[in-house]
């Protein structure tokens, strides 16, 4: 963990927009998120925007058909693996960069280094959920595969790396976030891997990020496990699973008190939810989810100090219209609570 960082409720996004024109997202990333803005991820305007396809290239052996990314043992595959050996041992992330074709939103952001922002936030589809949506030619994720799941952490990590390279051209302070929605599978026969082996393969990502890095999940999952990484920020869908973390009060107060900060997703990515809510409807639900954590000894203002605020995933799914007013909530409900506690 980097040394304690106090965010003070500043908002950002998970990462995913409904846009498809990446100026125009990134204007709006910069008209309400002008302290830490996050690059946008356009899923609907390219297929090999999906999390899934958007951090494959460079991958031995990778092959993309429409929606799905198959690894297949080609002809190069040999020679292309142990090249990533050899620039993961030598932490070389030149070939395992995201071009524009994959990633519209992260090229447009350079245009942002114009307002010097305090600090930007990167995002990536982290170990255990791409190496359970890549699989081989019969559908298996690669993941459980030894060889291959040893391969795709180093070759996460080296994506880590240039990503946090690329984004210091707009500011030298960086946050990344690994994302990794099928947690919240964890313990089932759909993702049947151990505690360890997530932690052990999220450690390696990890390594490849020099600023700070934080871990994203948007459902129930065990928190403890995430809790005890060297993850700086931990995010969560606090509007529909506030309770599921709740659960785990000593390890959070223990994460807080050494230096780490949540990250809470109080605006809701639904429009028929976030069509009911206001700044103060989500103020008050917000204070409710803290309240589970201030009754064992931390005090609100250290809590509300390192914290961010963040809607409850992806913004994708919603119109272009209901982003914005995802996006106006999110800034307003950040700009209360920090003339509140005078942050």
């Amino acid at each position: 963990m980097a040394p304690k960082v106090e965010f003070n409720c500043l908002p950002t996004i998970i990462g995913s927009m409904p846009q498809t024109d990446p100026k125009e997202a990134c204007a709006l990333v910069a008209k309400y998120l002008p302290d830490l803005p996050a690059w946008p991820q356009l899923p609907n305007g390219s297929n090999l925007e999906n999390m899934y396809i958007q951090f494959s290239e460079g991958f031995p052996g990778i092959v993309i058909e429409g929606a799905k990314a198959y690894v297949e043992n080609s002809a190069a595959f040999d020679s292309r693996l142990e090249q990533l050996y050899n620039d993961d041992a030598e932490n070389n992330p030149d070939r395992y960069g995201i071009s524009a074709d994959y990633a519209a939103g992260l090229h447009a952001f350079l245009d942002l280094k114009a307002q010097h922002p305090r600090m930007v936030k990167g995002q990536m589809t982290g170990p255990i959920t791409w190496g359970l949506m890549v699989t081989d030619r019969q559908q298996r994720g690669i993941l459980y595969d030894d060889l291959l799941a040893e391969a795709l952490s180093k070759f996460l990590r080296l994506k880590a790396m240039w990503q946090e390279r690329f984004l210091r051209q707009v500011s030298p302070e960086t946050l990344i976030f690994v994302d990794e929605p099928y947690l919240t599978s964890l313990g089932t026969a759909f993702v049947a891997v151990s505690g360890e082996q997530v932690k052990s393969l999220l450690e390696v990502v990890f390594s490849g990020i020099t600023g700070l890095k934080g871990v994203h999940c948007c459902g129930s999952t065990d928190w403890s496990l995430l809790l005890a990484t060297s993850a700086d920020v931990l995010s969560f869908d606090t509007y529909n699973y506030a309770d599921s973390l709740g659960c785990y009060p000593a390890e959070v107060k223990a994460f807080v008190e050494r230096g780490g900060n949540i990250a809470w997703g109080i605006v809701p990515n639904d429009e028929e939810a976030e069509a009911k809510e206001t700044v103060n409807s989500l103020y008050d639900r917000l204070g409710e989810a803290m309240a589970m954590f201030t009754r064992d000894g931390l005090s609100i203002k250290q809590l509300v100090a390192q914290s961010l605020l963040t809607p409850s995933c992806t913004l994708a799914s919603l119109s272009a219209e209901a982003s914005i007013q995802a996006l106006e909530l999110l800034s307003e409900l950040s700009a209360r609570l920090r003339s509140k506690y005078s942050l």
